[in-house]
Protein backbone atom coordinates (compact mmCIF):
# COMPACT_ATOMS: atom_id res chain seq x y z
CA UNK A 1 0.00 0.00 0.00
CA UNK A 2 3.30 2.12 1.04
CA UNK A 3 4.33 1.26 -2.38
CA UNK A 4 1.34 2.28 -4.34
CA UNK A 5 0.83 5.61 -2.63
CA UNK A 6 4.34 6.62 -3.36
CA UNK A 7 4.05 6.12 -7.18
CA UNK A 8 0.44 7.76 -6.50
CA UNK A 9 2.17 10.41 -5.03
CA UNK A 10 5.33 10.57 -8.02
CA UNK A 11 2.43 10.46 -11.01
CA UNK A 12 0.31 13.09 -9.54
CA UNK A 13 3.71 15.09 -8.76
CA UNK A 14 4.80 14.81 -12.75
CA UNK A 15 1.28 15.96 -13.42
CA UNK A 16 1.34 19.06 -11.77
CA UNK A 17 4.57 20.00 -12.67
CA UNK A 18 3.58 19.94 -16.16
CA UNK A 19 0.62 21.52 -16.05
CA UNK A 20 2.15 24.44 -14.34
CA UNK A 21 4.90 24.57 -17.05
CA UNK A 22 2.24 24.82 -19.60
CA UNK A 23 0.42 27.03 -17.37
CA UNK A 24 4.09 29.54 -17.24
CA UNK A 25 4.41 29.15 -21.10
CA UNK A 26 1.09 29.77 -21.93
CA UNK A 27 1.00 33.15 -20.26
CA UNK A 28 4.40 34.08 -21.27
CA UNK A 29 3.23 33.97 -24.96
CA UNK A 30 -0.24 35.61 -24.06
CA UNK A 31 1.57 38.21 -22.56
CA UNK A 32 3.92 38.59 -25.16
CA UNK A 33 1.14 38.74 -27.76
CA UNK A 34 -0.97 41.22 -25.85
CA UNK A 35 2.51 43.75 -25.83
CA UNK A 36 2.60 43.15 -29.92
CA UNK A 37 -1.10 43.12 -30.36
CA UNK A 38 -1.38 47.23 -31.60
CA UNK A 39 1.87 47.16 -33.66
CA UNK A 40 0.67 43.62 -35.11
CA UNK A 41 -2.94 45.46 -36.08
CA UNK A 42 -0.96 47.91 -37.19
CA UNK A 43 2.14 46.67 -39.43
CA UNK A 44 0.00 43.23 -40.76
CA UNK A 45 -2.77 43.91 -43.39
CA UNK A 46 -5.32 41.13 -43.52
CA UNK A 47 -3.43 37.82 -43.33
CA UNK A 48 -5.56 35.93 -45.75
CA UNK A 49 -5.97 38.28 -48.56
CA UNK A 50 -2.50 38.97 -48.87
CA UNK A 51 -1.43 35.57 -48.75
CA UNK A 52 -4.31 34.83 -51.94
CA UNK A 53 -2.52 38.16 -53.29
CA UNK A 54 1.04 36.63 -53.76
CA UNK A 55 -0.38 33.08 -54.54
CA UNK A 56 -2.03 34.64 -57.86
CA UNK A 57 0.69 33.85 -60.63
CA UNK A 58 1.23 32.96 -63.67
CA UNK A 59 4.09 32.07 -65.77
CA UNK A 60 5.74 35.28 -67.67
CA UNK A 61 8.09 35.99 -70.02
CA UNK A 62 11.82 36.68 -68.31
CA UNK A 63 11.38 40.34 -70.21
CA UNK A 64 8.28 41.84 -68.83
CA UNK A 65 7.43 45.32 -70.63
CA UNK A 66 6.51 48.72 -69.46
CA UNK A 67 2.84 47.97 -70.36
CA UNK A 68 2.63 44.66 -68.48
CA UNK A 69 2.10 46.72 -65.63
CA UNK A 70 -1.17 48.32 -66.82
CA UNK A 71 -2.08 44.37 -67.95
CA UNK A 72 -1.58 43.06 -64.55
CA UNK A 73 -2.50 45.29 -62.08
CA UNK A 74 -5.72 45.12 -60.98
CA UNK A 75 -7.74 48.69 -61.32
CA UNK A 76 -9.52 49.99 -58.19
CA UNK A 77 -13.38 49.59 -60.05
CA UNK A 78 -12.60 45.69 -59.93
CA UNK A 79 -12.00 46.31 -56.23
CA UNK A 80 -14.56 45.30 -53.68
CA UNK A 81 -13.99 47.47 -50.77
CA UNK A 82 -16.67 47.36 -47.68
CA UNK A 83 -14.30 49.90 -45.99
CA UNK A 84 -12.90 46.93 -43.11
CA UNK A 85 -9.71 46.40 -44.27
CA UNK A 86 -6.92 48.35 -42.67
CA UNK A 87 -4.50 49.40 -45.42
CA UNK A 88 -1.04 50.06 -44.18
CA UNK A 89 1.36 52.63 -46.07
CA UNK A 90 2.97 53.78 -43.40
CA UNK A 91 6.06 52.14 -44.36
CA UNK A 92 7.91 52.26 -47.26
CA UNK A 93 8.29 48.98 -48.04
CA UNK A 94 8.89 48.44 -51.21
CA UNK A 95 7.09 45.06 -52.25
CA UNK A 96 5.53 46.71 -55.20
CA UNK A 97 8.83 45.48 -56.68
CA UNK A 98 8.12 41.55 -56.38
CA UNK A 99 6.33 41.25 -59.03
CA UNK A 100 9.00 42.21 -61.90
CA UNK A 101 11.24 40.01 -60.41
CA UNK A 102 8.97 37.04 -59.58
CA UNK A 103 8.26 37.50 -63.41
CA UNK A 104 12.54 37.45 -63.92
CA UNK A 105 12.17 34.53 -63.13
CA UNK A 106 15.73 32.10 -61.97
CA UNK A 107 18.24 34.54 -63.86
CA UNK A 108 19.36 36.27 -60.12
CA UNK A 109 19.03 32.92 -58.55
CA UNK A 110 22.57 32.46 -56.78
CA UNK A 111 24.10 29.30 -54.51
CA UNK A 112 25.88 29.92 -52.05
CA UNK A 113 27.59 26.50 -50.88
CA UNK A 114 28.01 25.61 -46.95
CA UNK A 115 31.60 26.42 -46.88
CA UNK A 116 31.42 29.92 -48.73
CA UNK A 117 31.84 33.35 -47.14
CA UNK A 118 32.80 31.86 -43.86
CA UNK A 119 35.49 34.28 -43.33
CA UNK A 120 35.05 38.08 -41.79
CA UNK A 121 37.27 39.56 -44.36
CA UNK A 122 36.28 40.41 -47.92
CA UNK A 123 39.70 41.96 -49.33
CA UNK A 124 42.13 43.10 -46.67
CA UNK A 125 43.74 45.13 -49.47
CA UNK A 126 40.82 47.19 -49.74
CA UNK A 127 40.16 50.14 -46.77
CA UNK A 128 36.79 48.82 -46.26
CA UNK A 129 37.93 45.51 -45.98
CA UNK A 130 34.63 43.78 -45.25
CA UNK A 131 32.99 45.11 -48.98
CA UNK A 132 32.75 42.01 -51.74
CA UNK A 133 34.92 43.02 -54.78
CA UNK A 134 32.40 41.88 -56.89
CA UNK A 135 29.49 44.23 -55.33
CA UNK A 136 31.99 46.92 -55.05
CA UNK A 137 31.99 46.35 -59.12
CA UNK A 138 28.43 46.21 -59.90
CA UNK A 139 27.99 49.67 -58.15
CA UNK A 140 30.35 51.34 -60.25
CA UNK A 141 28.88 49.99 -63.24
CA UNK A 142 25.53 50.58 -62.32
CA UNK A 143 26.07 54.07 -61.33
CA UNK A 144 27.88 54.79 -64.80
CA UNK A 145 25.09 52.97 -66.65
CA UNK A 146 22.75 55.15 -65.10
CA UNK A 147 24.74 58.39 -64.34
CA UNK A 148 23.17 59.30 -61.38
CA UNK A 149 26.56 59.64 -59.34
CA UNK A 150 30.30 60.16 -60.03
CA UNK A 151 31.92 57.45 -58.55
CA UNK A 152 36.18 57.98 -59.25
CA UNK A 153 38.40 58.97 -57.17
CA UNK A 154 35.53 57.53 -54.55
CA UNK A 155 35.50 54.97 -51.81
CA UNK A 156 33.07 53.00 -51.34
CA UNK A 157 32.27 51.54 -47.63
CA UNK A 158 29.15 49.03 -47.41
CA UNK A 159 26.60 49.33 -44.24
CA UNK A 160 24.06 47.25 -43.02
CA UNK A 161 21.44 49.72 -44.84
CA UNK A 162 21.61 53.07 -45.50
CA UNK A 163 20.58 53.60 -41.58
CA UNK A 164 23.91 52.29 -40.22
CA UNK A 165 25.61 54.31 -42.93
CA UNK A 166 24.26 57.41 -41.45
CA UNK A 167 25.32 56.48 -37.97
CA UNK A 168 28.73 55.67 -39.42
CA UNK A 169 28.95 58.84 -41.04
CA UNK A 170 27.49 61.19 -38.09
CA UNK A 171 30.34 59.73 -35.84
CA UNK A 172 33.19 60.25 -38.97
CA UNK A 173 32.21 63.88 -39.31
CA UNK A 174 32.09 64.72 -35.43
CA UNK A 175 35.67 65.44 -33.56
CA UNK A 176 36.40 63.28 -31.26
CA UNK A 177 37.19 66.16 -28.57
CA UNK A 178 35.32 68.63 -28.66
CA UNK A 179 34.02 71.08 -26.40
CA UNK A 180 29.86 70.26 -27.17
CA UNK A 181 28.24 68.09 -29.22
CA UNK A 182 28.03 69.02 -33.06
CA UNK A 183 24.69 70.02 -34.21
CA UNK A 184 23.03 67.50 -36.68
CA UNK A 185 20.46 69.46 -38.67
CA UNK A 186 18.12 68.39 -42.25
CA UNK A 187 15.69 71.27 -43.46
CA UNK A 188 11.99 70.33 -42.48
CA UNK A 189 9.77 68.22 -43.94
CA UNK A 190 12.39 65.77 -42.77
CA UNK A 191 12.99 61.98 -42.65
CA UNK A 192 10.99 60.93 -40.07
CA UNK A 193 14.10 58.44 -38.52
CA UNK A 194 17.02 61.16 -38.60
CA UNK A 195 15.90 62.85 -34.71
CA UNK A 196 15.35 59.62 -33.45
CA UNK A 197 18.34 57.71 -34.51
CA UNK A 198 20.48 60.41 -34.13
CA UNK A 199 19.89 61.05 -30.71
CA UNK A 200 18.94 56.90 -29.74
CA UNK A 201 22.84 56.42 -28.68
CA UNK A 202 22.56 59.69 -26.61
CA UNK A 203 26.72 60.61 -27.78
CA UNK A 204 28.36 62.70 -26.82
CA UNK A 205 30.05 63.23 -30.21
CA UNK A 206 26.46 65.04 -31.90
CA UNK A 207 22.93 65.64 -31.31
CA UNK A 208 19.68 66.46 -33.24
CA UNK A 209 19.18 70.79 -33.71
CA UNK A 210 16.31 70.25 -35.53
CA UNK A 211 15.42 72.29 -38.90
CA UNK A 212 18.16 73.75 -40.93
CA UNK A 213 15.93 76.74 -41.71
CA UNK A 214 16.16 77.85 -38.30
CA UNK A 215 19.47 76.45 -37.59
CA UNK A 216 21.70 79.60 -36.21
CA UNK A 217 24.18 78.26 -33.72
CA UNK A 218 28.02 79.22 -34.76
CA UNK A 219 30.48 76.75 -35.25
CA UNK A 220 30.89 73.11 -36.84
CA UNK A 221 27.24 71.36 -37.87
CA UNK A 222 26.31 68.58 -39.96
CA UNK A 223 23.54 69.03 -42.73
CA UNK A 224 21.75 65.77 -43.97
CA UNK A 225 20.72 66.49 -47.67
CA UNK A 226 18.01 64.26 -48.85
CA UNK A 227 17.44 64.45 -52.59
CA UNK A 228 14.68 63.89 -53.81
CA UNK A 229 13.32 64.87 -50.32
CA UNK A 230 11.93 61.70 -47.96
CA UNK A 231 8.77 63.12 -47.24
CA UNK A 232 7.71 65.34 -50.08
CA UNK A 233 9.55 64.39 -53.09
CA UNK A 234 11.47 67.77 -53.82
CA UNK A 235 14.80 68.21 -55.24
CA UNK A 236 16.87 69.68 -52.10
CA UNK A 237 20.03 71.87 -51.63
CA UNK A 238 21.97 72.78 -48.65
CA UNK A 239 20.34 75.64 -46.52
CA UNK A 240 22.60 76.57 -44.10
CA UNK A 241 25.35 77.45 -45.90
CA UNK A 242 27.84 78.59 -43.80
CA UNK A 243 31.46 77.86 -42.98
CA UNK A 244 31.99 75.29 -40.32
CA UNK A 245 29.35 72.71 -42.55
CA UNK A 246 29.41 68.86 -43.02
CA UNK A 247 27.06 67.98 -45.70
CA UNK A 248 26.05 64.00 -45.91
CA UNK A 249 23.61 63.64 -49.12
CA UNK A 250 21.43 60.94 -48.79
CA UNK A 251 20.32 59.87 -52.67
CA UNK A 252 18.37 56.92 -51.43
CA UNK A 253 15.66 58.06 -54.27
CA UNK A 254 18.04 59.08 -56.86
CA UNK A 255 17.06 56.83 -59.22
CA UNK A 256 14.85 56.99 -62.87
CA UNK A 257 12.34 55.59 -61.93
CA UNK A 258 10.95 58.39 -58.55
CA UNK A 259 12.84 61.48 -60.61
CA UNK A 260 14.81 62.37 -63.94
CA UNK A 261 18.66 61.90 -63.75
CA UNK A 262 20.05 65.35 -64.97
CA UNK A 263 23.64 64.99 -63.79
CA UNK A 264 25.83 62.98 -61.80
CA UNK A 265 26.06 63.34 -58.19
CA UNK A 266 29.71 64.70 -56.77
CA UNK A 267 29.53 65.29 -53.51
CA UNK A 268 31.42 64.70 -50.67
CA UNK A 269 29.52 62.09 -49.24
CA UNK A 270 27.09 60.44 -50.75
CA UNK A 271 24.33 57.57 -49.48
CA UNK A 272 22.51 55.29 -51.34
CA UNK A 273 20.28 51.88 -50.40
CA UNK A 274 19.56 48.96 -51.82
CA UNK A 275 15.99 48.86 -50.84
CA UNK A 276 15.03 51.88 -52.89
CA UNK A 277 17.22 51.21 -55.66
CA UNK A 278 16.01 47.69 -56.95
CA UNK A 279 13.08 46.93 -53.76
CA UNK A 280 14.83 44.34 -52.32
CA UNK A 281 15.15 45.55 -48.16
CA UNK A 282 15.08 42.86 -46.93
CA UNK A 283 18.98 42.14 -48.03
CA UNK A 284 19.76 45.13 -45.53
CA UNK A 285 22.74 46.70 -47.95
CA UNK A 286 23.47 50.57 -48.43
CA UNK A 287 26.61 52.13 -49.15
CA UNK A 288 28.58 55.25 -49.10
CA UNK A 289 30.54 56.86 -51.71
CA UNK A 290 33.13 59.06 -49.66
CA UNK A 291 35.91 61.44 -51.30
CA UNK A 292 38.11 61.92 -48.12
CA UNK A 293 39.82 58.93 -47.14
CA UNK A 294 39.79 59.61 -43.21
CA UNK A 295 36.50 59.81 -43.26
CA UNK A 296 36.23 56.62 -44.91
CA UNK A 297 38.30 54.76 -42.67
CA UNK A 298 36.45 56.42 -39.06
CA UNK A 299 32.67 54.85 -41.28
CA UNK A 300 34.72 51.72 -41.38
CA UNK A 301 35.59 51.86 -38.08
CA UNK A 302 32.64 52.21 -36.97
CA UNK A 303 30.74 49.63 -38.59
CA UNK A 304 33.81 47.04 -37.38
CA UNK A 305 33.01 47.94 -34.05
CA UNK A 306 29.30 47.91 -34.67
CA UNK A 307 28.45 44.79 -36.45
CA UNK A 308 32.02 43.43 -37.50
CA UNK A 309 31.59 43.95 -41.04
CA UNK A 310 28.27 43.17 -43.24
CA UNK A 311 26.90 40.42 -44.47
CA UNK A 312 28.75 38.42 -47.25
CA UNK A 313 26.19 36.44 -48.62
CA UNK A 314 24.13 39.76 -48.58
CA UNK A 315 26.27 41.39 -50.78
CA UNK A 316 26.79 38.89 -53.25
CA UNK A 317 23.12 38.59 -53.82
CA UNK A 318 22.91 42.58 -54.39
CA UNK A 319 26.22 41.65 -57.01
CA UNK A 320 23.86 39.65 -58.42
CA UNK A 321 20.55 41.62 -58.99
CA UNK A 322 22.92 44.53 -59.43
CA UNK A 323 24.71 42.37 -62.94
CA UNK A 324 21.30 41.64 -64.13
CA UNK A 325 20.08 45.25 -64.15
CA UNK A 326 23.36 46.50 -65.62
CA UNK A 327 23.40 43.59 -67.98
CA UNK A 328 19.91 44.88 -69.75
CA UNK A 329 21.33 47.71 -70.77
CA UNK A 330 24.60 47.01 -72.05
CA UNK A 331 25.18 47.72 -75.25
CA UNK A 332 23.94 50.92 -75.56
CA UNK A 333 20.63 50.17 -77.96
CA UNK A 334 19.75 46.76 -76.32
CA UNK A 335 16.41 45.78 -77.81
CA UNK A 336 15.61 44.68 -74.14
CA UNK A 337 15.84 47.99 -72.63
CA UNK A 338 12.29 48.89 -72.88
CA UNK A 339 11.42 45.63 -70.49
CA UNK A 340 13.84 46.59 -68.00
CA UNK A 341 13.96 47.08 -64.37
CA UNK A 342 13.96 50.72 -64.89
CA UNK A 343 11.66 51.10 -67.39
CA UNK A 344 9.18 48.65 -66.09
CA UNK A 345 9.21 50.10 -62.38
CA UNK A 346 9.15 54.08 -64.12
CA UNK A 347 5.79 53.08 -65.69
CA UNK A 348 4.68 51.29 -62.24
CA UNK A 349 5.31 54.59 -60.74
CA UNK A 350 3.90 56.64 -63.71
CA UNK A 351 0.62 54.85 -63.39
CA UNK A 352 0.54 55.18 -59.84
CA UNK A 353 0.67 58.35 -59.49
CA UNK A 354 -1.77 59.00 -62.20
CA UNK A 355 -4.34 56.97 -60.69
CA UNK A 356 -3.67 58.88 -57.18
CA UNK A 357 -4.37 62.62 -58.21
CA UNK A 358 -7.13 61.28 -59.56
CA UNK A 359 -8.33 59.76 -57.08
CA UNK A 360 -7.64 63.17 -54.34
CA UNK A 361 -9.10 64.94 -57.29
CA UNK A 362 -12.07 62.72 -57.26
CA UNK A 363 -12.37 62.80 -53.65
CA UNK A 364 -11.86 66.86 -53.03
CA UNK A 365 -10.18 66.28 -49.95
CA UNK A 366 -6.92 66.00 -50.60
CA UNK A 367 -4.19 67.97 -52.23
CA UNK A 368 -0.42 66.96 -53.42
CA UNK A 369 2.41 68.61 -54.73
CA UNK A 370 3.32 69.78 -58.57
CA UNK A 371 6.75 68.63 -59.53
CA UNK A 372 8.36 70.13 -62.75
CA UNK A 373 9.44 67.83 -65.58
CA UNK A 374 12.97 68.16 -66.80
CA UNK A 375 14.77 65.95 -68.64
CA UNK A 376 16.16 62.47 -67.98
CA UNK A 377 19.28 61.98 -69.64
CA UNK A 378 19.12 58.08 -68.82
CA UNK A 379 15.80 57.68 -69.96
CA UNK A 380 16.16 60.10 -72.92
CA UNK A 381 12.53 61.59 -71.88
CA UNK A 382 11.11 64.35 -70.04
CA UNK A 383 9.10 63.80 -66.85
CA UNK A 384 8.33 65.15 -63.59
CA UNK A 385 9.36 63.70 -60.01
CA UNK A 386 6.99 60.59 -59.54
CA UNK A 387 8.74 59.75 -55.76
CA UNK A 388 8.32 57.03 -53.63
CA UNK A 389 5.96 58.72 -51.11
CA UNK A 390 3.21 60.98 -51.80
CA UNK A 391 2.92 63.95 -49.29
CA UNK A 392 -0.87 64.03 -48.87
CA UNK A 393 -2.24 67.54 -47.13
CA UNK A 394 -6.06 67.11 -45.84
CA UNK A 395 -8.16 70.01 -47.26
CA UNK A 396 -11.66 71.21 -46.01
CA UNK A 397 -10.46 72.11 -42.42
CA UNK A 398 -9.08 68.58 -41.11
CA UNK A 399 -6.44 69.41 -38.80
CA UNK A 400 -4.93 66.43 -38.69
CA UNK A 401 -4.99 64.71 -41.62
CA UNK A 402 -3.62 61.14 -40.01
CA UNK A 403 -6.10 60.79 -37.39
CA UNK A 404 -9.28 61.29 -39.97
CA UNK A 405 -7.43 58.83 -42.21
CA UNK A 406 -7.10 56.36 -39.43
CA UNK A 407 -10.73 56.66 -38.91
CA UNK A 408 -11.72 55.52 -42.43
CA UNK A 409 -8.51 52.51 -42.06
CA UNK A 410 -5.71 53.98 -43.62
CA UNK A 411 -2.65 53.70 -42.01
CA UNK A 412 -0.43 56.96 -43.01
CA UNK A 413 2.77 59.06 -41.16
CA UNK A 414 1.58 62.20 -40.10
CA UNK A 415 3.07 65.06 -40.76
CA UNK A 416 4.10 65.97 -37.35
CA UNK A 417 7.12 63.63 -37.58
CA UNK A 418 8.69 65.10 -40.14
CA UNK A 419 9.06 68.43 -38.12
CA UNK A 420 5.80 69.72 -40.48
CA UNK A 421 2.02 70.08 -40.40
CA UNK A 422 0.04 66.95 -38.92
CA UNK A 423 -2.47 68.74 -41.68
CA UNK A 424 -0.37 66.45 -43.74
CA UNK A 425 0.87 62.64 -43.82
CA UNK A 426 2.87 60.59 -45.99
CA UNK A 427 2.16 57.66 -48.08
CA UNK A 428 4.22 54.98 -49.27
CA UNK A 429 3.56 54.36 -52.92
CA UNK A 430 5.34 51.20 -52.92
CA UNK A 431 3.02 48.56 -51.56
CA UNK A 432 1.66 45.35 -53.18
CA UNK A 433 -0.69 46.24 -56.22
CA UNK A 434 -3.72 45.30 -54.34
CA UNK A 435 -2.87 47.30 -51.28
CA UNK A 436 -2.47 50.48 -53.28
CA UNK A 437 -5.45 50.45 -55.48
CA UNK A 438 -7.32 49.49 -52.57
CA UNK A 439 -6.08 52.68 -51.26
CA UNK A 440 -6.91 54.84 -53.93
CA UNK A 441 -10.50 53.27 -54.62
CA UNK A 442 -11.19 54.23 -50.68
CA UNK A 443 -9.26 57.81 -50.67
CA UNK A 444 -11.61 58.81 -53.77
CA UNK A 445 -14.84 57.87 -51.90
CA UNK A 446 -14.13 60.72 -48.67
CA UNK A 447 -16.25 63.83 -49.52
CA UNK A 448 -16.32 66.94 -47.44
CA UNK A 449 -19.15 65.31 -45.50
CA UNK A 450 -17.04 63.16 -43.76
CA UNK A 451 -14.67 65.82 -42.60
CA UNK A 452 -17.62 67.68 -40.96
CA UNK A 453 -18.30 64.33 -39.15
CA UNK A 454 -14.80 63.92 -38.11
CA UNK A 455 -14.88 67.29 -37.25
CA UNK A 456 -17.98 67.07 -34.70
CA UNK A 457 -16.43 63.62 -33.11
CA UNK A 458 -13.14 65.62 -32.93
CA UNK A 459 -12.79 66.60 -29.17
Amino acid sequence: MGKLSSVFSLRHFLVLSLALNVALISRVVYEGENWREEQIRALMADASEKSAHVSISSPSPPSPSPSTSSSMAVTSTEIKDDGERVINLDHGDPTMYERFWQQMGDITTIVISGWQSMSYFSDVKNLCWFLEPEFAKQIIRLHKIVGNAVTDNYYIVVGTGSTQLFQAALYALSPPNASEPMSVVSAAPFYSSYPSVTDFLKSGLYKWAGDANNFNKDGPYIELVTSPNNPDGSIRQPVVNRSGENLVHDFAYYWPQYTPISSPADHDLMLFTVSKATGHAGMRLGWALVKDKEVAKKMTSFIELNTIGVSKDSQQRAAKILQVISDSYEPVGNPKQSGSFFHFSHSMMEERWKALRSAAKQSGLFSLPEFPSSFCNFLGQAFGSQPAFAWLKCEGGIEDCGNFLKKHKILARNGKHFGASPEYVRVSMLDRDESFNLFTKRLSSLHLSQSKDHEEESP
